[in-house]
C-alpha cells in the first residue's frame, strides 16, 4: 500500500474495488521540457457505483483516463503508479495482455463520438468486431449480437441501421453507439470521458439514464470524467476533485457538495449561480491554474487560495482523511467553510 493510500478514508482503503489507482503519474515531453500532467493520483471505483473525476479543462482528468486505457500520445508516459483490476496492474502489462483486457475488463466512452467511430466502416461492422475478436464468433452470430446491443441502447430499427455509417447518425445516437461498443464485452470498469459534451440537455439526460441503467445491468463500476457540477450532483455517488494534475478532495458527492473541505471545491460550488437575481454579479475564482512548467513547491492552489499561509507555500499538503468517508489535500480543511 502506498503512502498516499494509507491516509485515505477507510472505505477507500479496505474495500475491494473494481479499480484501484494508486500514485498514477503522467509526464509529457514538450519543446521546453517535461511537465507533470498527472501527479500521484489515487482513487478507487467500486462495482455498482459512479465515481466522478471533476475539474476544469487541463486539470489532468482526461489524461488520467487515457493513461488507464493505454492510449497516451507518444510524447506522454506513465512515470509512476499502479492501476489494479483484480490482481492485475493494467499499467505494467504488455500490449498483448492490454488488448485482451480491453473490453472484458476496462472500456471507455470518448466525448467525441464522430472521431471515435471509424467513418470508413458501417456501425454494424464496428459493433460486431469485439464479438468476433474476443469470443471467436462467426459473422452471423456476431451480427445478431450487434443488433441486440443496438436495440438495448435505444437505436431504432437496429437491423436496418447496422448498414449505416457513423455520419448518418445524430450526435446522441452516435454516443449510444459508442456506449454499445464499450459495454459489448461486459467490462468490469467503464470510463465515460465527458460523455454528454455538445449534446442538448434532453439528450444529455437520456445518455446519463442509459449509463445508469447499463451500470446496474452489467454490474460495472463507472468512472465519469466531467467539468459539470450539476451532472456530478445528479449522477455520481462519489467525487474526486482534480486541480493542476492532483486530486485535492474526495468523498461522497452529497457530503462534499454540502460541506467542502478544500478551498478549490468551495470556489467551484460558490461559482454556480443558484437563485441569482438578474444582473447580480456572479462569483468566480480569481487567478489562473499554475503553469505546469513551474508548479509551486507547496500547495498547487496557493496563488488562488483565501486561506494561504506560509506552510502552504513550503509544504505540499497530502490527501488525508477528514472524516470517515472524506479526504482533503488542505492544511486547513476545517477553515474552508468560513471563506
Amino acid at each position: 500500500m502506498t503512502a498516499v493510500a494509507e491516509h485515505l478514508p477507510m472505505d477507500q482503503v479496505d474495500a475491494d474495488p473494481a479499480l484501484r489507482v494508486e500514485g498514477l503519474t503522467v509526464d509529457i515531453r514538450t519543446i521546453t521540457g517535461t511537465v507533470r500532467a498527472v501527479d500521484h493520483v489515487s482513487f478507487a471505483a467500486r462495482t455498482g457505483e459512479t465515481l466522478a473525476l471533476l475539474g476544469e479543462s487541463g486539470c489532468g482528468k482526461s489524461m488520467t483516463a487515457t493513461a488507464l486505457v493505454g492510449l497516451l500520445e507518444p510524447v506522454a508516459q506513465v512515470a509512476d503508479g499502479t492501476a489494479r483490476i483484480g490482481d492485475v496492474d493494467i499499467l505494467s502489462v504488455g500490449r498483448k495482455k492490454r488488448r485482451e483486457m480491453a473490453g472484458p475488463e476496462l472500456a471507455i466512452v470518448f466525448q467525441d463520438a464522430l472521431t471515435a467511430l471509424n467513418p470508413l466502416y458501417t456501425v454494424g461492422t464496428q459493433l460486431a468486431e469485439p464479438f468476433r475478436i474476443h469470443h471467436g464468433m462467426k459473422a452471423k452470430e456476431a451480427k445478431a449480437k450487434a443488433v441486440e446491443l443496438m436495440a438495448r441502447v435505444g437505436i431504432p430499427q437496429p437491423e436496418e441501421r447496422m448498414k449505416s455509417y457513423p455520419h448518418q447518425f445524430s450526435g446522441g445516437m452516435r454516443q449510444r453507439l459508442l456506449i454499445a461498443m464499450a459495454v459489448a464485452l461486459n467490462p468490469k470498469v467503464l470510463i465515460a470521458d465527458e460523455p454528454t459534451t455538445a449534446l442538448d440537455v434532453t439528450v444529455q439526460a437520456q445518455i446519463m439514464a442509459l449509463l445508469k441503467s447499463l451500470r446496474a445491468e452489467y454490474d460495472m463500476a463507472v468512472v465519469l470524467i466531467t467539468h459539470d457540477l450539476a451532472l456530478v450532483a445528479e449522477e455520481a455517488d462519489r467525487v474526486a476533485v482534480m486541480y493542476a494534475g492532483s486530486i485535492v478532495e474526495t468523498g461522497p458527492v452529497s457530503e462534499v457538495f454540502a460541506d467542502p473541505k478544500h478551498p478549490y471545491t468551495k470556489g467551484l460550488l460558490d461559482s454556480v449561480p443558484v437563485d441569482a437575481e438578474r444582473g447580480a454579479e456572479l462569483k468566480s475564482i480569481g487567478g489562473s491554474p499554475p503553469d505546469l512548467h513551474s508548479i509551486p513547491a507547496g500547495c498547487v492552489y496557493q496563488d488562488r487560495c483565501p486561506l494561504v499561509a506560509d506552510i502552504c507555500r513550503n509544504t505540499r499538503p497530502a490527501l488525508q482523511a477528514v472524516g470517515g468517508r472524506r479526504a482533503s489535500a488542505c492544511h486547513f480543511p476545517t477553515e474552508v467553510s468560513h471563506v
